[in-house]
C-alpha cells in the first residue's frame, strides 16, 4: 500500500516512517500509528503521522501484519 495517500492510514497500522532528521541519511523508524498529521489527501513525501512512541515522521512503507 502506498504511504502517500491519507486513505490508506490508519490509527493502529504498521509503518516505517522517515523523521525530519534521518531524511539525509534514509534511517526509518518502525511504530504504529498513534495520529495522523497531515490533511491533505495526499502527499508526495509521505503522510505525516505521529507513532505510539511519540516520533512524527511521514510514512515511507505500510507493513503487513502478522
Amino acid at each position: 500500500m502506498d504511504g502517500k495517500k491519507r486513505t490508506n492510514i490508519k490509527p493502529g497500522l504498521h509503518v516505517n516512517i522517515v523523521q525530519k532528521q534521518d531524511q539525509r541519511s534514509g534511517e526509518l523508524t518502525e511504530g504504529y500509528v498513534q495520529d495522523i498529521l497531515t490533511n491533505s489527501p495526499n502527499h508526495p513525501h509521505g503522510i505525516k503521522v505521529r507513532l505510539e512512541t511519540g516520533e512524527v515522521g511521514r510514512v515511507q512503507e505500510i507493513l503487513p501484519e502478522d
